[in-house]
């Protein structure tokens, strides 16, 4: 049994002692940073926006304590938000007690589904999708989530069961716009944006260091909520000029709130959950280990999946919301200068003092300047710049990219997310159905062997070494054969073929007993079929076949073993252009 020593985190039983200053003003200052994307996010995922505050406590604590990451930080985050929004208000009218009840559910079957995962070691699943796919699924979400919130920024009512749904009815109601909260909302992305985009040089050119401007321009979010919600008091815009707000925030604490699903709502919620668990896995991974490659530290998958996990079953208890690792809640962290998990943990404790504390004048924030903040952090996560990547290296995987964003748009999240999974799995198919397969010579004075069409290299008259660079299966039989064929067609004088192995991972039954029809195909026609560099663990399988006792020729340890033997006792070689 373990002592309460023995059970800490590994970071805190050596604790660096000067890490200690850094990490309490990080926690503090996180804590009032994301107080507004907290709200955000719990209103973008159809819940009350107490759900988000309550979320950024015992969840953060829950992951700090069992994840791997220094410095990445847990909460609620926009795709989390948007996929519970899009999973579950077809299921029920968003922020009513059924809908709460399935957000909590969601929470605990994706956490448990990740918790699961990290227990029986399966991080790798975090890499069943492509980058392309996840990069399409983000850019197509962030363009949902930028639809979702015109409503609020046009002070008009929209609603719809798909997104063009939604725009069909924002465009019908568009002439009953609220001036002035077109006008807060405008305004607060134009002061965002701004200050995402150029505060930092401005700051930096008036000789601010680059530490403190950083501060600022993660400051402004605050600044401006804050600043607009002092407006709507003073001006009294909500009562006035029916500037939409937040509405009463409960003060105090939440207690935990115990529940049995209910068995209907697992059976509806188990797909759902599957795929948000499976994206969540995908990002918070990603991020932990691109995070711990700047900091030069390492990772754990399978640790990452415990805390993550956890995270999201404390979430369901406590506050009902499932939660991520959030890319903007984790800048802040760092730019704050986090240098341990202990960071988040002051940030879930001061968290905690100001939800204990009350929070009435968030009841007067007006929505508006919440969907603006919302829109530039989505407006952030379309990658344009990976699609272009994409596009000049591999179009197929661009095609995916492009694939899986518009049939988030089209045709919504789960079914945009299964469209980009079987474009990879197409693209994978088609890549193996087609394998890059190459005549080639040595070149002269060495043991290298090279494409025929690429280098000038010595060949052996008579006989046609080939290369095929893709592993032999059932579906990639057939444009082996044919090129094959055309080589003997173009030599007809030919007398030995070898077959170069050194990229054949592995050979199917099929392909075995293909490869076994063509060694007989071959010796009636007085060619002798070849085998070179044969990896071991195909030999091992190969051994006991009835290709290995067909074959017609030889095995081969290497490509010169058999260039040497075959031009013995035959015609000087040639060399090619």
């Amino acid at each position: 049994m373990k002592t309460p020593m023995q059970a800490l985190p590994r970071w805190l039983k050596s604790y660096p002692r000067e890490h200690l200053s850094s990490d309490l003003a990080a926690g503090l200052v996180v804590a009032l940073l994301v107080i507004p994307q907290s709200l955000a996010y719990a209103l973008l995922a159809g819940l009350p926006p107490q759900a988000g505050l309550y979320v950024s406590i015992f969840p953060v604590i829950a992951y700090a304590l069992l994840g791997s990451s220094m410095t990445q930080s847990v909460g609620p985050v926009a795709i989390t938000a948007i996929m519970t929004f899009s999973l579950l208000k077809p299921l029920a009218a968003p922020g009513s007690p059924e809908y709460i009840a399935l957000a909590a559910t969601l929470s605990l079957l994706a956490g448990v589904l990740i918790l699961a995962s990290g227990v029986l070691r399966l991080g790798f699943l975090s890499q069943i999708l492509s980058r392309p796919v996840v990069s399409g699924f983000i850019s197509g979400s962030a363009i949902l989530i930028v639809i979702s919130q015109l409503k609020f920024l046009l002070g008009v009512h929209a609603s719809g069961s798909t997104t063009w749904h939604v725009v069909y009815s924002l465009l019908e109601n568009i002439s009953r716009t609220n001036p002035t909260t077109l006008l807060i909302g405008a305004l607060a992305l134009l002061v965002l944006h701004a200050s995402r985009q150029w505060l930092a040089a401005v700051l930096g050119r008036i000789g601010l260091p680059a530490l403190p401007a950083s501060f600022l321009v993660r400051l402004m979010p605050l600044i401006v909520i804050a600043t607009a919600t002092l407006i709507v008091i003073a001006l009294d815009l909500d009562r006035q000029r029916n500037v939409a707000v937040v509405g009463r925030v409960p003060e105090g604490l939440a207690s935990l709130s115990f529940f049995v699903p209910d068995l209907a709502a697992l059976r509806t919620l188990t797909l759902p959950a599957l795929m948000l668990a499976l994206i969540g896995m995908v990002q918070n991974i990603t991020m932990a280990q691109a995070l711990a490659i700047k900091r030069r530290e390492r990772i754990d998958a399978n640790r990452e999946l415990v805390g993550l996990g956890a995270a999201n079953i404390v979430a369901a208890f406590y506050g009902g919301m499932p939660v991520g690792g959030g890319l903007s809640r984790t800048a802040v962290n760092v730019a704050a200068g986090a240098q341990t998990p202990l960071a988040s943990i002051v940030t879930a404790v001061a968290m905690l003092g100001i939800v204990a504390a009350g929070t009435p004048w968030l009841g007067r924030l007006p929505l508006a300047v919440l969907a603006a903040s919302i829109v530039i952090a989505a407006i952030s996560m379309i990658d344009i710049k990976a699609f272009r990547q994409a596009w000049s290296y591999d179009r197929a995987d661009a095609l995916a990219l492009l694939g899986t964003a518009l049939g988030v748009l089209v045709l919504g999240l789960e079914a945009g997310i299964a469209l980009g999974i079987g474009l990879s799995l197409t693209t994978l198919l088609l890549r193996a159905s087609t394998p890059h397969i190459a005549v080639i010579g040595r070149i002269a004075g060495t043991e290298h062997f090279r494409n025929v069409e690429r280098h000038g290299v010595e060949t052996i008259p008579g006989v046609l070494f080939l290369r095929i660079d893709e592993s032999l299966f059932f579906g990639n039989l057939s444009p082996i054969e044919a090129r094959l064929g055309a080589e003997l067609e173009k030599a007809p004088a030919t007398h030995d073929v070898v077959l170069i192995m050194s990229a054949v991972n592995r050979v199917d039954t099929t392909a075995m007993e293909a490869l076994s029809d063509i060694s007989r195909d071959l010796g009636e026609r007085n060619v002798r079929l070849h085998l070179a560099e044969v990896k071991g663990p195909v030999q091992d399988r190969l051994l006991d076949s009835p290709l290995w006792t067909a074959l017609s020729g030889d095995v081969f340890l290497s490509v010169n073993e058999a260039f040497e033997v075959l031009g013995e006792s035959k015609p000087a070689p040639t060399q090619c252009p």
